[in-house]
């Protein structure tokens, strides 16, 4: 999945930013938890990737929730 863009956030509902939220953070709790067993994963980059798209997408939830967009 690609990095969240400004214009994309912007686009969602806030339905839809819940629902992308839940998506990657149980992304981000399968790839720690394949860490945790030992295991290797494909991607390193891809956690880093994952924890950044979180905090953009509470970000502009909070933003919304405040009345600043």
């Amino acid at each position: 999945m690609p990095i969240l863009r400004k214009k994309q956030i912007l686009k969602m509902t806030d339905a839809e930013i819940e629902k992308k939220l839940n998506e990657l953070r149980s992304e981000l709790a399968q790839q720690k938890s394949l860490i945790a067993s030992g295991g290797a994963i494909e991607n390193p980059g891809r956690i880093k990737e994952l924890r950044r798209n979180i905090a953009r997408l509470l970000t502009y939830q909070n933003l919304r929730r405040l009345g600043k967009i």
